[in-house]
């Protein structure tokens, strides 16, 4: 049965607007947001069947590439899902609120301070969301940083892999001279470049020694 083959009162949308969202059921509610169905399906029979396979907080969990797998979901349906579940948690405020943003030199330091007494070389990533909030960090590297060992589909895996919307690159120079190699140099520039065909930014990469730290974006390097 099609949509409109049923009653107004008891399509999903004339429902809500009669009835007001409250007494809608989870199914009719998704299926507003979906808004057609596939071949086959009616939107209210694909609501039912995403809720049976998915919890409504399994669902609140998935990301774009997890979206567009489900049958029946294209990209329209899956970044309007995206938006209104943003929206809710901003408005209730229901994100981590213990997620350190990340906003200056000294906050990446805090973040890094135990590569200061490293005696082998640490390249480390930090992962910032959208709202420059860290939601991950992961050391990529250990040994001296070479351009043809370090490669930028390590990190920007780990990118994808947790939505990152940017990323600050991190790493110690146990000789105490804070001064980027030209190893340093290059790699920074086929990581950024790999990071503009990704769409993800790297905002900085911040070279670490006991005393003087080295920014590439405050050096205009970046």
């Amino acid at each position: 049965m099609k949509i409109k083959d049923l009653p107004k009162i008891e399509r999903p949308r004339e429902k809500l607007i009669s009835k007001g969202p409250e007494n809608l059921k989870d199914e009719e509610l998704l299926a507003i947001l979906l808004r057609t169905g596939r071949e086959g399906k009616n939107v209210l029979d694909l609501a039912k069947q995403i809720l049976n396979k998915y919890s409504k907080k399994r669902l609140l969990n998935l990301n774009y590439q997890d979206l567009i797998k489900i049958k029946g979901i294209n990209s329209g349906k899956a970044t309007t899902i995206l938006a209104s579940q943003e929206l809710v948690k901003r408005a209730l405020k229901v994100r981590d609120e213990t997620l350190p943003i990340i906003k200056s030199i000294e906050d990446v330091l805090a973040q890094a301070v135990y590569m200061r007494d490293k005696t082998r070389e640490h390249l480390m990533a930090i992962y910032l969301n959208a709202r420059n909030e860290m939601v991950y960090k992961k050391p990529m590297f250990v040994g001296t940083l070479n351009a043809n060992l370090v490669h930028p589909r390590e990190i920007f895996n780990e990118a994808l892999k947790q939505n990152a919307a940017s990323v600050i690159l991190v790493h110690n120079h146990p000789s105490g001279d804070s001064e980027p190699s030209q190893d340093d140099l290059e790699i920074t520039k086929r990581i950024i470049e790999a990071g503009k065909i990704m769409g993800i930014d790297v905002l900085d990469h911040i070279i670490i020694t006991k005393t003087k730290p080295f920014s590439f974006k405050e050096n205009k390097l970046i």
